[in-house]
């Protein structure tokens, strides 16, 4: 018997407007330094990233038999590509107020054109569908947990808001690619949420910190900042600690990602933009 629940429809939401022309405050999140530059590394992981994700998934687009993954591979390229888009928007934005953003966006680009180079097809796939499980499990505490975005600006919070719904809605698209035509084993499937644990918050910690220095703040400053930074996201109750347990069901031989059901509020964001077609005031669901 399954133990999948039902899943949510995957709907590519193009054209979006975040008004972010209209300036952005240097620290949008609250005035605090280091939460403000801890979702701006994030953002600046996102435009390349998209990228690489949608190519390990391409690689085995051919190899696709089931009408219903083809289908649905077709809809998570294009909520990618749009992600990717918004964004590189926002970086651009965060780029001219003097953050170090270029930089890590040439060691990502050569990063990731090493990565799919250099290893296999099905570990290029293990790494994504292990990104977009982690993706998602901080996607779907963000925002039950209201201390993530209080006091941050209405429009980046929209910004994440949205793309959390959709990397919700699409959680299982590398997967099934992995399990149900990449085939590949328990170890393999594991091996690349175990690298990508390992790689990416090592990586952010380093963005961090550049982005906090190009912010004009000194060393210990700086140390300070990442320390009570690590506080706020791992403390017992703290922002992603209580999400463990989603983290650690990846290793579970039965696993699958709709075993975890949509996050609160997803049905409500969704009712709101479809009446509104706005981002930003669908966003305030979760207020």
């Amino acid at each position: 018997m399954s133990t999948e629940h039902v899943r949510s429809e995957i709907q590519p939401r193009e054209h979006l407007d975040f008004k972010l022309n209209d300036g952005l405050p240097r620290f949008w999140h609250g005035g605090d330094p280091y939460k403000t530059r801890f979702f701006d590394a994030m953002s600046v992981t996102f435009p390349i990233g998209e990228r690489y994700f949608i190519s390990t998934v391409r690689a085995y687009r051919d190899e696709i038999k089931d009408p219903k993954l083809a289908a649905e591979v077709k809809d998570f390229i294009r909520q990618e590509a749009q992600h990717g888009m918004v964004h590189a928007e926002f970086n651009e934005l965060l780029s001219k107020q003097g953050i170090a953003v270029r930089w890590g966006e040439r060691f990502l680009d050569r990063k990731f054109k090493w990565q799919l180079k250099r290893w296999s097809k099905a570990f290029n796939l293990s790494y994504t569908a292990a990104a977009e499980h982690v993706t998602a499990m901080m996607c779907s505490t963000l925002f039950q947990r209201s201390m993530a975005f209080k006091g941050a600006d209405k429009r980046i919070a929209a910004i994440y808001a949205w793309h959390s719904i959709e990397e919700v809605e699409h959680k299982a698209v590398a997967f099934d690619v992995l399990t149900k035509v990449a085939k590949v084993s328990y170890l393999t499937r594991i091996a690349g949420l175990i690298y990508f644990s390992i790689e990416y918050p090592l990586g952010n910690w380093f963005a961090v910190n550049q982005m906090l220095k190009s912010d004009g703040f000194g060393a210990w400053a700086r140390t300070k900042m990442l320390l009570k930074g690590a506080w706020w996201l791992y403390k017992p109750g703290g922002v992603f600690m209580p999400s463990m347990g989603y983290y650690f069901s990846y290793f579970k031989p039965g696993f699958h990602p709709w075993q975890h059901q949509e996050p609160q509020h997803h049905g409500a964001w969704v009712k709101a933009y479809e009446e509104t077609g706005d981002p930003i005031q669908a966003a305030e669901v979760f207020s």
